[in-house]
């Protein structure tokens, strides 16, 4: 059994991460601001990560994941506000690769502002810097898109939503963009195997190793609510997160390292319907947005694919 701490630890990565390690029979700590219910079976200690305090100077640590760092303020404040720790995870982003960089996007690949995800990788990247140098034995996660249990995120519900209304979906062009993604589940798998192992290497891209193409993954989510999908192409020169969850931002990461250390993953088939049977049951804790109802202002006389 571990002690480990957890930031955040209420909404979905952080959220989901408590609950896997409260599970596997670990002392689990989460830290945040108690404005919202706890996961079972851990321990809260109430604060803000900027004003910890010695909340956390009498406390050993055997692993800190750390969840909610997005910037370099937020580690200067957590980790100098830690006592003795064992293991350092931080879960950073694929948003720290520009999107003009060579692809796919490897760890050792140069990290710089990205244009779709702006002040959040650059964010992302100085935590990055500032937890490596205050911590030079920190491991660095940086996944895709990640999905599953408890996504808070109207992504995959934007599309069971859809197929529930036995709507038409609305693809960004001819739908051959394509997305890769990553089940919570998995990220915390890789978080164990990480603390078990202490690899060598620090820092790691990780994620699923085939993408997928945006009208494959909508027909996916139809399917797991059982309808088939009538798509509409959206070919006008109209911003596509007016209607769609994604950016118009095709990216790859290279998971080699990652599939070398955990080779199996979850399937997005079942990724999606573990989604899906948590959607059924939560729908009110998804964060919607105007999606239909700008698809119904706007598109009303786009022909169907």
């Amino acid at each position: 059994m571990k002690k480990i701490l957890v930031t955040g630890g209420t909404v979905f990565v952080s959220r989901y991460v408590a609950e896997y390690c409260a599970t596997r029979g670990h002392e689990v700590f989460v830290l945040n601001r108690g404005t919202k219910t706890q996961p079972p079976g851990v321990s809260l200690i109430k604060c803000d990560r900027h004003s910890i305090g010695d909340k956390l100077r009498n406390i050993r640590f055997d692993a800190v994941v750390d969840v909610t760092a997005y910037d370099a303020r937020d580690i200067v404040d957590l980790t100098g506000a830690l006592g003795d720790c064992g293991a350092h995870v931080m879960i950073s982003s694929s948003a720290v690769y520009p999107e003009t960089g060579a692809q796919p996007f490897r760890e050792e690949s140069p990290l710089g502002p990205n244009k779709f995800w702006g002040e959040y990788g650059v964010g992302k990247i100085l935590a990055e810097r500032e937890l490596q140098e205050r911590f030079p034995g920190a491991y660095i996660l940086r996944p895709p898109y990640l999905y599953g249990e408890m996504n808070n995120v109207y992504r995959e519900a934007f599309v069971f939503e859809c197929a529930e209304k036995k709507r038409p979906f609305f693809l960004p062009k001819d739908g051959a963009m394509r997305l890769q993604f990553f089940h919570v589940r998995d990220l915390c798998r890789f978080i164990d195997v990480v603390l078990e192992k202490r690899p060598e290497r620090h820092v790691f891209n990780v994620g699923n190793n085939d993408p997928i193409t945006v009208k494959d993954w909508a027909a996916l989510c139809y399917r797991i609510v059982g309808r088939k999908p009538e798509y509409v192409g959206v070919h006008e020169d109209v911003e596509q997160r007016n209607y769609f969850s994604f950016y118009d931002y095709e990216y790859r990461l290279d998971v080699e390292n990652q599939h070398a250390m955990m080779p199996e993953t979850t399937s997005l088939e079942d990724g999606l319907e573990r989604a899906y049977a948590w959607y059924r049951g939560n729908r009110e804790k998804v964060g919607v947005k105007p999606f239909i109802a700008y698809i119904d202002e706007n598109f009303g006389r786009i022909p169907k694919l």
